[in-house]
Order: structure tokens, then C-alpha cells, then sequence
């Protein structure tokens, strides 16, 4: 165990060693029920007695942080949520840790529920598809294949811009979107939080003005937060942005970027209209601002007819599209893309190296072979039949279980539904009552500036469930907000 004791400290070898595992228990590294190295080996292995060790352990017992089970050994038990593990410390942290910039991001209190210990417990909170659904076997033999095929070469880092095959097989696909661009200019990148965090260092300065729907993406505030971006929202309805309410900020505020999710927005699931596509190029041209779009889920289409993406009417490149396939296969892929044009692409190519040098070579590799002969279309059609009726079985349990005066409108594609609760009612009340019933949405706060403008809204996630458990977890959250 590598645990090193320090004979010079003056500190008793015991109080070490039950400070080590404080610090692990009250930081979580410890969770309740691990069970402790045995007395007669940790003693072994740090060479020391066993009474020591076992001085040690009592006082951790005296704390109330293990229990002794006879003949068993010692288990962590739980502890009081959010105490520090520094409170051991006798000096605290060092002082260099009181000059760490945020950026103005302030991290979101969230509750943290117990019934993520259990097994029982249904998650409606997620933001990606079902990944049990993933051909976990054939991308195992794609993976074997690559590295028998490549040998070294697919397990260097390759080039920073991405797998050029990759690239030009995504740039086909794009094609066939209404996007006309080259492997040139594609960046494959470690999933679409990093396209976005990319992007917004390039485009941004501290200070600078961002636009962003109201709600939106959690992940995309945290990276505009973190910037220290002056941040203006715009308002969404069933038609996507309202480009009115957006003419109004440009002329206001002069940003340096928007940021919109044209298709199956996050949260909402609303889809941008048609007309209100050209407008936003409009207006983006009018007022010289770039646009970042994010379609991190346009293929999951259940009806209606798909609407050309905001890159392929952007007449002068004023367009940056990211993409990502984490969302529809599994989310550890980690592998986005973005396409920009001329410079942007070249400044984009140049930060992504100074962050990772290069997206997983032998992951791309796979990928590739599995996008380029037809597989990744064939499970695309499958995953939207399942998703399909995932969807239709949620909505068809809010209406038998959600109380008076909850309403939602019925996606077209994507993952969520975006529930309204009955007036009066707040998202973050509601959520220790539905952890105590055993299921977890995610708080409509989490997805706007204000949480507190959020509080009337929750988002479920149909994708990653079966039917089955979708019921079961509607069922729970309507007793929660007591309409059963």
C-alpha cells in the first residue's frame, strides 16, 4: 500500500496512518462499506506492529468513521455529506491554493442524493443514449482488426487535426447534410465539450459577450463561466431561438459569439424553424458575429422532415459546426469533430495541440472502419426505432402519472423531454422528495444563468432506459410531486 510514513515528523506513526485514511474517507476516495486493509497485512506492509495499526483504526472508530465487524475487519461508514477532508489538517491548505482563478465560474451547489447508493434507483437525469445498445463485440473486433491491420502506427498519437481518413469519411457524411467541406477542414476532437471549450478560447476574451439560448446546454454556461464571458441569453419556444429577442442583444451588446442548438435543443428538445435559420444567418452577417452550432444529436430524428443545417446556408463561413458521436454510441468514445473554414480552422488546429496533441488514434482508427462500411448508419435506424418508442412510452406515463397543471411538448427527435411543473411548484423541492422514491431527473436551474429561472422545469431523459423502467420512474416521480 503506498502509504509513507514520515519517522521525522514527530508526529506518532498511528495518528499517520489514521490521518491517511480521514482524508480518503471524508474526500469520498473511501466510499461506505470498503473494507479497510486487514491489521497483520498493513502492518506487514508499512513495517510497523500491529498495535499501531490497530491504534489507528480505533481512532477512526472513535470518530465514527469505521465500524468493526468481528471477525470481518474494519468498513468505512458513511459520514456527513461535504466535510471537508482538510479539516484534519493542522495548517490547511497551502496558500498558493488561495490564488487559483476561476474565471468568474462559480460551481452550481447541487444535491447530491443518497440513492445513488442503492441499486434500485432510476436516472432520468442523463445527457447521453442507451450504450448497452452499442455493438460492444463488433467494435471489439474492429479494434482488434485495426491494430493487426496498422500494427505501431495505430497506437501513436497521429496527427493532431484527427485520422485524415476519418476526417474525409465524416466529410462524405456531412455531404449528404447539405455541408460542403474537405478533411481539411475537419478537427476531430476529444468529444464536443472540447470543440466548444476550443472555440471559445479562440473567438472570446475575458469580458467579451456571448449569446446563448434560455435554457441550454449545462456544459456549454460551464465553459463560457470559466472564460469569464459576459453572457446574454435568449429566449426558446417550440419554434427554436426567438431571433427577435437575438436582433435585440446584437444591437444592445455587440458579442463576440452565439452559441445555439438548432436541433433537438438541449433541454427543451425544441427544433429551429426554417425560417428562423435563414434570419439567424441573416443576422449574423448584418452584425459580423461568427455562430457556434452545435448538433450533438441532429440524426436522432423519430418525424417530421430535418431542417438544413445553419452551416450549410452560411454563404461566407461565418458558420463553426460541431458534431460529436459520443452521444449516439457510447459516451467514452470521447471523439468529436469541428468544421470550420480559412484561419479558424488553422488557430483551432494550433490550440487543440497545445491541450492534448491528439484525439485517441487507435479509437479513430475504429471508428472510421466502422462509420465507412454502412455500420454505423444500420445502428443509427436501429437506435431510432428503440429511442422512438422509449419516447412515446414517457410520454404516455406523464400523462398517467404526472399531476394537474405538469405540461410538455412531444419531441420530435433527440433524448429529452422537457417537463413544466404544475405553478408553484420548484424543481429543487422536488428533487430530494424524488431521490427518497428512488429516481433522479435533472433540475431545470442547471440549464440557465439563473438557476432560479429554471426552477418550474425539469428534463428526463427517455434514451437510456427501457420502457419498463421509464413507467417505474414516472410512476416514482408522480408520487414525489404527489399526483398519485
Amino acid at each position: 500500500m503506498r502509504l509513507a510514513l514520515d519517522y521525522e515528523s514527530g508526529q506518532p506513526l498511528y495518528v499517520q496512518i489514521g490521518g491517511h485514511f480521514r482524508d480518503a474517507i471524508l474526500s469520498d476516495n473511501l466510499r461506505p462499506g470498503v473494507r479497510l486493509p486487514a491489521v497483520r497485512a498493513l502492518a506487514a506492509s508499512l513495517g510497523v506492529n500491529r498495535a499501531t495499526v490497530e491504534s489507528a483504526y480505533a481512532e477512526l472508530v472513535a470518530e465514527g468513521l469505521v465500524a468493526s465487524r468481528q471477525g470481518s475487519g474494519f468498513y468505512v461508514l458513511a459520514h456527513a455529506p461535504g466535510e471537508p477532508a482538510a479539516a484534519s489538517r493542522s495548517g490547511g491548505w497551502p496558500a498558493w491554493q488561495g490564488r487559483l482563478r476561476y474565471g468568474g465560474y462559480e460551481a452550481m451547489s447541487a444535491y447530491l442524493p443518497e440513492v445513488s447508493r442503492q441499486t434500485d434507483w432510476i436516472a432520468l437525469d442523463g445527457g447521453a443514449c442507451d450504450p448497452r445498445l452499442f455493438p460492444m463485440d463488433e467494435f471489439r473486433r474492429l479494434l482488434g482488426q485495426v491494430m493487426r491491420r496498422d500494427g505501431a502506427a495505430a497506437v501513436e498519437y497521429g496527427e493532431i487535426g484527427g485520422y485524415r481518413p476519418l476526417r474525409a469519411t465524416l466529410a462524405q457524411v456531412l455531404a449528404s447534410q447539405g455541408v460542403q467541406t474537405s478533411a481539411d477542414s475537419i478537427l476531430i476532437t476529444a468529444g464536443s465539450q472540447q470543440a466548444l471549450s476550443l472555440v471559445a478560447a479562440l473567438l472570446l476574451a475575458p469580458g467579451q459577450g456571448v449569446v446563448a439560448e434560455r435554457p441550454t446546454y449545462a456544459g456549454a454556461l460551464d465553459v463560457f463561466r470559466a472564460r469569464g464571458l459576459a453572457i446574454h441569453t435568449v429566449g426558446v419556444d417550440e419554434d427554436g431561438m426567438d431571433v427577435d429577442e437575438l436582433e435585440q442583444i446584437l444591437e444592445r451588446h455587440r458579442p463576440g459569439l452565439i452559441y445555439t442548438i438548432p436541433n433537438f435543443h438541449n433541454p427543451t428538445g425544441a427544433c429551429l424553424d426554417g425560417q428562423r435559420r435563414r434570419r439567424l444567418i441573416s443576422l449574423a452577417g448584418r452584425y459580423d458575429v461568427p455562430i457556434l452550432e452545435d448538433d450533438y444529436v441532429g440524426d436522432i430524428r423519430y418525424e417530421g422532415r430535418a431542417q438544413p443545417t445553419l452551416k450549410s446556408l452560411d454563404p461566407d463561413g461565418r458558420v463553426i459546426y460541431v458534431g460529436t458521436f459520443s452521444k449516439m454510441l457510447i459516451p467514452g468514445l470521447r471523439v468529436g469533430f469541428v468544421v470550420a473554414d480559412g484561419p479558424v480552422y488553422d488557430h483551432l488546429l494550433r490550440s487543440k495541440r497545445c491541450h492534448d496533441l491528439a484525439t485517441c488514434n487507435l479509437i479513430q482508427r475504429a471508428l472510421r472502419d466502422y462509420v465507412s462500411v454502412g455500420r454505423y448508419h444500420a445502428h443509427l435506424q436501429r437506435s431510432c426505432t428503440v429511442y422512438r418508442r422509449r419516447r412515446d412510452a414517457m410520454l404516455a406515463a406523464l400523462e398517467r402519472h404526472m399531476p394537474a397543471g405538469a405540461s410538455w411538448v412531444r419531441p420530435r427527435g433527440g433524448l429529452f423531454v422537457w417537463v413544466r411543473l404544475p405553478e408553484g411548484m420548484k424543481a429543487s423541492e422536488v428533487l430530494p422528495m424524488a431521490c427518497k422514491e428512488g429516481v433522479v431527473f435533472a433540475p431545470g436551474g442547471n440549464f440557465h444563468l439563473d438557476p432560479a429561472e429554471g426552477e418550474g422545469c425539469i428534463r428526463l431523459n427517455f434514451a437510456s432506459s427501457s420502457e419498463e423502467v421509464i413507467e417505474e420512474g414516472i410512476r416514482r416521480l408522480g408520487r414525489a410531486m404527489g399526483g398519485e
